[in-house]
């Protein structure tokens, strides 16, 4: 039996580092943590603290060297400094060779055409002439992406026609180096789902239940787990895909694969993340083990644990930077009002439009459900009159 790491490193300071911690607690690991920053979110909570640069990588070979596993509140590690972690014998996990399919889109794209995972109509396109070329073969509007550097929204551009298509080509400019533009169909989607599934080293891998979630300006806004509408063969298939995809590429921790449900009946792949995802928030309250928690199973090399639900419904809500300042001011009042809700805060300073917590409602009705979380959600974003 091989033996559990004990000393798990993190690379990135943000919430979900900051989650990741508070899911270390009770399973007796050490977090160690490389931060941007002395303040951000996850440094303000973790013992083992070091601030540096993750795009250098003396940095973070210093910073491994006192890990028996690196893992990631991102995905922005450079690839070729990940490689040397592991020529130098460090367990990264996810590996560079697995973490790349989620750093950059055209590879993703490559990779899982190959599999035969459905995707929307793609191809990477070297200038605006291939991308006019896209567009009259495919249909307008049509999307186009950076195939590096682009979150939340950044990075991705929807075309109406011929007239935008100098659009991404301007926008490369700053958001990461070696990027690409990659142009994909228009999918009229009737709404986003999401599948989590925790992985294993030696492939042993469970999967949540599949997520639907609302996108607000490329910024996910809010989850329903399970997803309402699905068929129960829908559900298997899209865990299988999932599960499928993981092991194809060799994934250890967190796999999030990001959908859309076309009006024409099909569910593609948009995007991969490899990493605890916005879209499992819901598992810390609505779940037996967290996605945290498996995440870091997974990345330990522990037994994983059981991803049923514990209410028919489970509703998560972000909190985004709003009218109101005082967020503890505005626990008191949603807590008081609604025991039985759960709230989540990052530590971060409020600033509009920024994901500072969340709300997490469990219940037996989805429309109830959905109406206690947004109510707190928009008290603690001082947008009660909406």
């Amino acid at each position: 039996m091989r033996t559990p790491a004990a000393t798990v490193g993190v690379i990135g300071g943000g919430q979900l580092a900051r989650m990741m911690h508070a899911a270390s607690i009770g399973l007796g690991l050490r977090l160690r943590l490389l931060a941007e920053g002395a303040d951000v979110s996850a440094a303000q909570v973790v013992h083992d603290v070091e601030v540096g640069d993750y795009t250098k990588g003396s940095v973070v070979a210093a910073f491994a060297s006192g890990c028996d596993v690196v893992t990631f509140d991102h995905e922005h590690v450079p690839t070729p400094i990940l490689h040397d972690l592991e020529a130098a014998g460090i367990a990264v996990r996810p590996g560079p060779d697995a973490l790349v399919h989620a750093q950059d889109k055209a590879v993703m794209r490559t990779r899982l055409a190959a599999l035969g995972v459905p995707c929307p109509a793609n191809a990477v396109v070297a200038d605006e002439e291939a991308l006019v070329a896209f567009g009259d073969a495919h249909g307008w509007p049509c999307i186009a992406k950076t195939s590096r550097g682009g979150y939340d929204g950044k990075g991705v551009w929807k075309l109406d026609g011929p007239q935008d298509a100098h659009v991404p080509f301007d926008g490369l400019e700053g958001l990461r180096a070696n990027a690409v533009v990659v142009a994909e169909e228009f999918v009229d989607f009737t709404r986003e789902l999401s599948v989590l599934v925790a992985r294993r080293p030696g492939g042993q891998a469970v999967a949540y239940p599949v997520s639907e979630t609302v996108q607000t300006g490329g910024i996910c806004t809010a989850t329903t787990t399970p997803a309402p509408g699905l068929r129960p063969d829908q559900v298997r298939d899209l865990k299988a895909m999932a599960m499928r995809i993981a092991e194809e590429l060799g994934v250890v921790g967190i796999l999030a694969v990001e959908l859309m449900e076309a009006r024409d009946g099909r569910i593609v792949v948009n995007e991969l993340a490899m990493r605890p995802h916005n879209t499992g928030h819901w598992s810390i309250d609505g779940a037996v083990t967290s996605q945290f928690e498996n995440h870091l199973r997974a990345v330990a090399d522990l037994p994983l644990g059981s991803t049923a639900t514990l209410a028919t419904v489970s509703v998560m809500v972000n909190v985004l930077g709003g009218s109101r300042t005082d967020l503890l001011g505005g626990l008191v009042d949603v807590m008081a009002a609604d025991p039985a809700l759960k709230v989540q805060l990052y530590g971060k300073d409020v600033v509009p439009g920024r994901k500072v917590g969340h709300v997490t409602a469990l219940g037996e009705d989805v429309d109830e459900t959905t109406a206690r979380a947004w109510r707190a959600a928009r008290h603690l974003m001082g947008d009660d009159d909406e």
